[in-house]
């Protein structure tokens, strides 16, 4: 009998509780929305203020005043929160946010620190944050900030240095937790925030990092990566992978010494004329890569995965008119297929001069930088290989430093290949029990923002984050949740955030802060 009772109030038990979860998590929403609401110009001058601090990560006292003020900042919300250290590197902003009772931990990554800038290229000085009232090519003009309870419109955008990439999510998670903390909702999940100080510069001490402090993330259940734009449509978007990334530079050698055009053209070989062929050789006209086996080592996708892609909003046409182009590569297949398979593009080329400084030479070398994609399933190594591989098919004898005589005059044709440097790719698998949580929370916060069915849930992005340490070092899930206007120019001059992707941000991370267990 008493089997029996307990068996019929299970079912209405775990009804209860998630009923009061998923009530926890529509208040924890409404609060900070709510919040934001009342204080919109306060936020407002929080993120301007975060955006005075240069981050360049090559400048240490820089980095180390903005990482302080971040660090302060997140204490001031309730997080307890300090400075990582290995010898040499930026600082990463640590905190912890540990809720009893909680059954699982989500570790938030973001990065403060900056692209380089050249103030030359910019209408404004990059850490002197400007907000104008639309966007500068839409006309927009600057205007002073607002007064306390002066309207907001979500059309102005701030221009600064790390707006979009990567300051906003920091602006937008300081005053969910400030909204959190006053009306005494608590986070369903234990909090550990992870905010690297030199992404932009390859993150060349994030190993490290989650190796001296591995006891501290081990009890991460999931990791979220705040970086990125939205879809090129606008969209609010959530990603699963990123592709990874590799560079080799490519030399080949004529003469000795620049030789004069008139007296030896039609004779002396012409080293860019080779170097053309060469480049040429690996890439078809309708811009597949040429080479050998390039394709064969890319895993494939599974099912969740393929569905997400058929409803991936055809936006490929819109976006060739923004850009100005008629013709993609791999055409008919769109761009979110194409981020799914390995890339070869020209990074730059060098030989002689070109406008006012061309002059009538036969340059004795070539040189191009080539930028290579990794997607899952590549071995960078092997890539390189078969890069190599082709440049000795089309009749290049291959060396990695430069020839000397004796090469030269036992070898028609030489190509110097260096560089290999990489950053793999990573990808976590839709059907990860975590992810689907996720998935749910960022699809509420969207359908709210922007509408129903306003998502769009990308296998993999285009771009390099350090995922692979966090997926394959540290063997956990990891999804990117991005924030950004997509026409955001990050990495350029005028980077900028629009306000309604800061009061989406606010609205998302409420959402997920407080999404069901």
């Amino acid at each position: 009998m008493e089997i029996a009772l307990t068996r019929r109030r299970t079912p209405l038990l775990i009804a209860g509780l998630l009923l009061a979860t998923t009530a926890t998590a529509q208040r924890g929403v409404d609060v900070a929305r709510t919040y934001r609401q009342q204080h919109a110009a306060a936020i407002l001058r929080d993120f301007v203020t975060l955006l005075t601090y240069p981050n360049r990560a090559s400048d240490t006292q820089d980095i180390e005043r903005a990482a302080t003020y971040i660090r302060d900042q997140l204490r001031s919300v309730g997080v307890t929160s300090e400075l990582l250290r290995v010898d040499g590197a930026a600082p990463i902003v640590y905190g912890e946010l540990m809720v009893k009772g909680a059954r699982r931990t989500l570790g938030i990554y973001v990065h403060y620190d900056g692209q380089p800038v050249d103030p030359s290229q910019w209408a404004h000085p990059p850490f002197e944050p400007t907000l104008y009232t639309a966007a500068m090519e839409a006309g927009g003009r600057p205007r002073p900030l607002p007064l306390e309870g002066e309207a907001v419109d979500p059309e102005w955008r701030i221009y600064a240095r790390s707006a979009g990439d990567d300051k906003a999510p920091i602006a937008a998670l300081l005053p969910v937790l400030k909204a959190f903390r006053e009306a005494g909702v608590t986070p369903s999940s234990n909090l550990i925030f992870f905010f690297d100080g030199e992404e932009e510069a390859g993150s060349p001490h994030l190993g490290q990092y989650m190796r001296r402090y591995s006891k501290r993330l081990d009890r991460v259940d999931i990791w979220l990566f705040f970086d990125g734009p939205s879809h090129p449509s606008g969209r609010p978007q959530i990603t699963f992978g990123v592709r990874g990334a590799m560079g080799l530079e490519v030399t080949v050698y004529g003469a000795t010494r620049n030789l004069h055009s008139g007296h030896y053209g039609n004779w002396a070989p012409d080293t860019p004329a080779l170097l053309a062929r060469l480049l040429a050789s690996m890439k078809n006209d309708e811009g597949q890569v040429t080479i050998d086996g390039w394709y064969d080592t890319a895993e494939p996708i599974g099912d969740e995965e393929r569905a997400a892609l058929r409803n991936i909003p055809d936006h490929d046409a819109a976006l060739k008119r923004e850009l100005g182009i008629v013709w993609s590569e791999g055409r008919p297949a769109t761009l979110a297929e194409r981020l799914l398979l390995p890339a070869l593009t020209i990074r730059g080329l060098t030989s002689a001069n070109t406008g006012a400084l061309a002059a009538n030479v036969i340059p004795s070398t070539a040189v191009a930088s080539l930028g290579i994609r990794l997607v899952q399933g590549n071995d960078p190594a092997h890539m390189r290989y078969l890069v190599v591989r082709h440049i000795r098919k089309q009749g290049y004898h291959v060396v990695s430093e430069d020839p000397d005589l004796k090469t030269r005059l036992e070898h028609p044709r030489i190509a110097k290949v260096t560089g290999g440097g990489w950053t793999p790719a990573a990808r976590t698998s839709m059907r990860n029990p975590f992810a689907k949580q996720v998935i749910r929370a960022t699809t509420e916060a969207a359908n709210r923002a922007y509408g129903d069915g306003a998502l769009i849930i990308i296998p993999g992005m285009g771009g390099t984050l350090p995922l692979y340490l966090f997926t394959d070092v540290a063997g956990k899930p990891a999804i990117i949740v991005p924030v950004a206007n997509h026409d955001n120019n990050q990495h350029a001059a005028n980077e900028n955030l629009r306000i309604a992707n800061l009061w989406y941000a606010i609205d998302l991370y409420a959402a997920l802060l407080t999404m069901e267990q």
